[in-house]
């Protein structure tokens, strides 16, 4: 080293990496909008231009934006009826007919930019945040809600939608079968004022959960505003499962009741993975790969030696039992694995640890035993006897 007569103060970098969560409570939302004037339109076109991912901050205020037509009023004051999350906006433009308007909520590729739904795939570029809670409330036809899970796996999101054009419990249960995702809810009846409002709320609700609770309670038996009736009736008995709302549910389709208000009933997936049933399952497997891997990053390209591996394996651990004790999670731990690590492996850069976790599982069944008997009499005597000395 150089000629040095002094001292050196360096900040090696070592220990544990305190890993810091994304929000889960972005809603994606893709609607369409229109204006009855001109003034009007251009107004609307400046605040939301089509085919971009638009960051509304306030919903509230974005409303007066929004147009008088379409989806994207309704869709937004059905969300700001649940709270004021934050929306990532991808506005479309509505088609000459049905067809047309499907069309341009797909969306594509034009000119190096995304159009449709997928411009949320632009969002975390474009806005600095990525939205998690994807929907396009009064839009998701058959061949929308298969697009939105493919959007929802790219952005390691969940989307909600609607049995479209499902009149009957039947139906819906069948219409569920069209399905086998794990990022995906299934919705039905819709709530009665405009098609769609369903999805909004539960894009609305969803994310308020998130931010007052966590995402690890489910959207199931959590009240609801806003909405004041239902497209279809609803069989509902919360003691019995031979129900309409109990036989949409063991068919992987949540449903709306009334029970001291309205509120959201089911927890599941359209997944046939067990482990991934319930919408917790995966939505908490997905905030914390991302919570893990963006933190580790950090670790990325530094000298491979015990003491980083030990610093990677602590990082997780101190992690998981934060998530344990704010109760997140069941439990979770990370270790290194020998066999997985052979020393040629090592050598050439390449390390694997593994680690593990159990979400927190929705209480979905309730079995309470009740017993009539005559114990309690006895002794009844003696404090009859007891209370006339």
């Amino acid at each position: 080293m150089a000629f040095q007569h002094g001292i050196t103060v360096t900040e090696p970098l070592s220990g544990t990496r305190p890993i810091l969560e994304r929000s889960t409570a972005i809603i994606g939302l893709v609607a369409t909008a229109g204006a009855d004037a001109g003034a009007a339109t251009a107004a609307l076109n400046a605040a939301f231009p089509l085919d971009r991912p638009i960051l509304i901050s306030d919903v509230r205020s974005a409303i007066g934006s929004a147009g008088t037509t379409d989806t994207l009023r309704s869709a937004l004051e059905a969300i700001s009826d649940q709270g004021s999350p934050i929306v990532v906006l991808v506005r479309v433009a509505a088609g000459a007919d049905a067809a047309a308007t499907t069309a341009n909520v797909l969306g594509g590729m034009v000119a190096g930019k995304y159009t449709g739904m997928q411009a949320l795939l632009a969002a975390e570029a474009q806005t600095g945040v990525r939205p998690r809670i994807i929907g396009a409330p009064g839009l998701d036809t058959e061949v929308v809600t298969n697009k939105l899970v493919t959007i929802a796996k790219l952005l390691r999101g969940f989307a909600y939608a609607s049995c479209d054009g499902v009149t009957t419990v039947g139906a819906a249960i069948v219409y569920a079968q069209s399905f086998n995702a794990r990022e995906l809810m299934l919705i039905w009846p819709d709530a009665t004022g405009w098609k769609g409002k369903a999805v909004a709320t539960a894009l609305g609700r969803r994310a308020m959960i998130d931010e007052e609770t966590g995402w690890h309670k489910s959207l199931s038996n959590v009240p609801i505003a806003g909405v004041t009736g239902l497209t279809a009736d609803v069989h509902f008995d919360i003691r019995d499962m031979s129900t309409d709302a109990g036989l949409l549910n063991e068919g992987q389709v949540t449903t709306i009741v009334r029970m001291n208000g309205y509120r959201f009933w089911g927890n599941r997936t359209t997944s046939d993975e067990p482990q991934f049933a319930f919408e917790t399952a995966v939505r908490t497997s997905q905030a914390i790969q991302d919570a893990i891997a963006e933190t580790l990053a950090s670790f990325i390209d530094k000298p491979m030696t015990d003491g980083l591996v030990r610093d990677i394996e602590e990082t997780i651990n101190a992690k998981m039992a934060q998530w344990v004790a704010e109760g997140r999670l069941i439990g979770g731990r990370a270790w290194f694995d020998r066999a997985f690590n052979p020393a040629a492996q090592l050598a050439a850069g390449k390390l694997v640890i593994d680690y593990d976790f159990t979400p927190v599982a929705p209480l979905e069944s309730l079995q309470l035993n009740q017993r009539i008997t005559d114990k309690y009499y006895a002794g009844f005597g003696d404090m009859l006897d007891a209370a006339t000395v």
